[in-house]
């Protein structure tokens, strides 16, 4: 059964910095992108960044550019979201989520971690 759990999430104050984690379990992903997702109350849920599991191509929504770090410890089984600079219009649910390569559709999602930036 595959598993995806992220820990990190807070409250923090603006221009402040926070460091999501996610842990994989359940099967092998080396052939898998890993992604971080976002649901702001009220909205869709939006793409932030991802990772391929195996090298470390990375993409980024233009909105985190330069803020956000998304990075993996393979021995860990585990991805990471570094936040800086942290704005009130990044506070949001964030998930983690795994999509086979090749494909389209994220098949897996972790529960959802809340950040919080106040002013």
């Amino acid at each position: 059964q595959v598993q995806l759990e992220e820990s990190g999430g807070g409250l923090v104050q603006a221009g402040g910095s926070l460091r999501l984690s996610c842990t994989a379990s359940g099967r092998t992903f080396s052939d898998y992108y890993m992604g971080w997702f976002r649901q702001a109350s009220g909205k869709e849920r939006d793409f932030v960044a991802r990772i391929t599991w195996s090298g470390d191509n990375t993409y980024y929504a233009d909105s985190v550019k330069g803020r956000f770090t998304i990075s993996k410890d393979n021995a860990k089984n585990t991805v990471y979201l570094q936040m800086n600079s942290l704005k009130p219009g990044d506070t949001a649910v964030y998930y983690c989520a795994a999509r086979r390569a090749g494909t389209v559709s994220y098949a897996y999602w972790g529960q959802g971690t809340q950040v919080t930036v106040s002013s």
